[in-house]
């Protein structure tokens, strides 16, 4: 008897029109029928998740969603089962304590795997159990204290050194990169030393663009072909190259132990309770988040201030008559600086470092944000850029004014001002950050005034928004002040 030979056309055509027709299908299914389907968002978002993934991966979502903001309210469904908030209740809602879950017993709103977790990499303190999160933080926190951070004051304040004409973002980098390698690896990257970009630092402008498409394959379904390529060197080959630096760093920082009270400490006399990829995994957290984003706000204040000479002149001001020499400038002292502090918050509303929302997820049961009921398993997460840049929180939110931050007259809603996050997954590195930036600050305004190259007026419009920013050079002219120069 003979085999029938299969009609390979007439399968191929039953899989497309089968494919096609659960697409159909899952398309009305979303506009229609989802649990999401009553709140308001473009079409094509709603609709699919495509829009959004191709959107991120060009680095305008967070554009997007203050477009959207404008036109649907600060509620916004900008994929299927995602929704974006620029109210500021939401911050409590979505990442306070105990946010108010209808079942559970106040359960946390839990991190997004697809944005926190990748398969085969350890994960980090960043997207951790609420158990390992608290466990670490925990013994992370006193390092991370105000008077910890003082005690560092001899590795953050001997980082200084500039000529003319400069590269602002570079040697912002330089300098913030190697604070944080020799507060955490025990020894500094040389990028000042050098006036050079050590390769590790060179990786991590892409190593931070590759995350939104990482996560793209990750939405897609295709989370094994990106284990599968990530394990073999295919893809992301500058992330591959960041972990093992942070791996042969980190070997030669635990030969030290815990002689020295650095950033990892806490975490290698704790060892028994850490394995070495838990160890690797925030090490190399902590050298981009206690860096990059730091970094950014120096560059974001410095084209600010650039931008506007009459707020640049008065801080500049009080820096040169608050302090007898730069030897008083210190952790201390700047603090009373209070223009400075205004600026570097209004700063941080204009350009805050994270543009993005940071996703959670509804936990079982459901929860209410904003006084809507929202079900379990929904994608939400408070967008910084659009929030911070909407008319419903901020009048002129386009223009920088560091004296709405002084004024009490003026009516911003400066509730929805939370760049460092709010509740129990708060930035553990805040005061490292305001401290190192203040000082830095001073230190420069103190001995140069500064003026914006010609190349530069469009700096800001020039950028693409991942999870954190890619920025161009940062041109600026320096002139030592002459009531100093020797």
């Amino acid at each position: 008897m003979a085999l029938a030979i299969p009609n390979f056309q007439a399968i191929a055509s039953t899989t497309a029109i089968l494919v096609l027709s659960f697409a159909v299908w899952r398309t009305i299914y979303n506009v229609f029928f989802h649990p999401l389907r009553n709140y308001p968002g473009p079409l094509a978002y709603r609709a699919s998740r495509f829009p959004f993934i191709f959107t991120q991966i060009r680095g305008k979502l967070p554009f997007k969603v203050l477009e959207w903001s404008d036109t649907y309210g600060p509620v916004i469904r900008i994929a299927p089962d995602e929704l974006a908030y620029t109210h500021p209740d939401a911050w409590q809602n979505i990442y306070g304590h105990h946010t108010g879950a209808t079942k559970g017993g106040h359960e946390e709103f839990p991190k997004s795997p697809h944005t926190y977790r990748t398969k085969g990499i350890q994960v980090s303190i960043a997207g951790d159990t609420k158990f390992r999160h608290r466990k670490l933080r925990k013994q992370l926190s006193p390092i991370f204290s105000e008077r910890a951070i003082r005690d560092q004051e001899v590795i953050i304040g001997k980082e200084t050194g500039r000529p003319k004409r400069l590269d602002m973002k570079a040697w912002y980098n330089w300098t913030t990169f190697d604070i944080i390698g020799d507060m955490s690896y025990g020894e500094s990257f040389g990028c000042l030393e050098r006036a050079a970009y050590d390769p590790w630092v060179a990786d991590i402008s892409e190593t931070v663009r590759s995350g939104a498409e990482m996560q793209a394959f990750k939405l897609l379904g295709l989370e094994n072909l990106l284990f599968w390529g990530y394990k073999w060197g295919l893809l992301f080959s500058a992330r591959t190259d960041h972990e093992k630096r942070v791996h042969e760093k980190l070997g030669r920082r635990m030969k030290l132990g815990v002689q020295r009270n650095d950033f990892l400490a806490p975490l290698i006399e704790n060892k028994n309770d850490w394995d070495f990829a838990t160890v690797r995994s925030n090490a190399a957290v902590l050298t981009i988040a206690g860096s990059e984003t730091t970094a950014t706000t120096l560059c974001g204040v410095t084209f600010l201030l650039l931008q506007a000479p009459t707020c640049l002149s008065k801080l500049a001001h009080e820096v040169r008559t608050s302090f007898e020499s730069e030897d008083e400038i210190t952790m201390s002292s700047v603090g009373k600086l209070t223009y400075m502090i205004a600026c570097l918050n209004e700063t941080l509303r204009r350009y805050p470092p994270v543009p993005t929302g940071m996703p959670r997820v509804v936990p079982k049961g459901g929860a209410t944000v904003i006084d809507h009921f929202v079900p379990e398993g929904t994608t939400v997460g408070v967008w910084q850029w659009a929030m911070y840049h909407s008319t419903q929180n901020f009048k002129n939110p386009f223009e920088f004014n560091p004296d709405r931050l002084l004024d009490t007259n003026i009516t911003d809603n400066m509730k929805a001002l939370q760049p460092f996050s709010v509740g129990p997954r708060d930035c553990i590195g805040r005061n490292l950050a305001f401290n190192e930036m203040k000082v830095i600050l001073a230190r420069i305004l103190w001995n140069f005034d500064i003026e914006a190259a010609d190349d530069n007026e469009t700096w800001m419009d020039k950028q693409k928004a991942y999870f954190l920013w890619h920025k161009p050079e940062l041109p600026v002219y320096f002139k030592p002040v002459r009531k100093w120069a020797g």
